[in-house]
C-alpha cells in the first residue's frame, strides 16, 4: 500500500489479488447478496485508490481495508435502507470426506443450521458484525479493536457477549421456532 500511496498505481493489482477474497467473504456475509458484495469489493478498491493518501503505516493494513469495507457497506445499507443479514451458514459448513451422512443426520444438521442462521439474523447489527469479523474473517481481538476504535479487551468482551446473545437466541428459537425476535 505504501507503493500505491507513493504513486505506483500498478501495485493496486497486487493488493487486489491478495485481499479481494477475504473482503468478498466479509461483504457477502454482511449483505447476504454475493452479487452486491462483488460490487462493493470493487468500490472498496476504488476508494483505496481515491483515498490512498490517507493511508498511514500504523498498525495492520487489514484493519485499514476493513475500515473502508465497513464504510462502503454502511453507505450501501443507507442507500438501500436495508438491515444487513448474514449469509446462509450452510455455505460455511465443511463437508466430511468419509462419506455422505445419513438422511436423518443431514436433515437434523440442516435444521440446526437454519436455526443458527435465523438466530444470527436476529442479532443486532453490531453483534452480528463483530461475530463475522472474528469468527468468519478470523480477525484477532486487537485488530477488531483498532477497526472499531476500541481496546482489544473491549473487543474480546463484545465478541463474548455477541456469542452469548447468539447462543441465547439459538436456544430460544430451538424451543419455539416461531419466535423470530431476539
Amino acid at each position: 500500500m505504501l507503493a500505491v500511496r507513493a504513486g505506483e498505481l500498478s501495485r493496486l493489482g497486487d493488493l487486489f489479488e491478495r485481499h479481494h477474497r477475504p473482503l468478498f467473504g466479509f461483504l457477502a456475509r454482511l449483505t447476504r447478496e454475493p452479487e452486491v458484495a462483488e460490487d462493493l469489493v470493487q468500490i472498496v478498491f476504488q476508494r483505496m485508490l481515491k483515498y490512498r493518501h490517507t493511508y498511514r503505516d500504523e498498525g495492520k493494513f487489514s484493519a485499514w481495508i476493513y475500515h473502508l469495507a465497513r464504510r462502503v457497506a454502511t453507505d450501501h445499507f443507507n442507500r438501500r435502507k436495508r438491515i444487513p443479514t448474514p449469509t446462509d451458514p450452510t455455505t460455511f459448513a465443511d463437508v466430511s470426506d468419509d462419506g455422505t451422512p445419513a438422511a436423518d443426520e443431514q436433515a437434523a444438521k440442516s435444521d440446526e443450521l437454519n436455526l443458527m442462521q435465523n438466530a444470527l439474523a436476529a442479532l443486532p447489527s453490531e453483534k452480528r458484525e463483530i461475530l463475522i469479523l472474528h469468527r468468519f474473517q478470523y480477525l484477532p481481538h486487537d485488530e477488531i479493536g483498532r477497526l472499531l476504535n476500541i481496546s482489544a479487551g473491549t473487543a474480546k468482551t463484545r465478541v463474548h457477549r455477541a456469542l452469548a446473545a447468539l447462543r441465547d437466541c439459538f436456544f430460544k428459537l430451538r424451543r419455539n421456532p416461531s419466535a423470530a425476535t431476539s
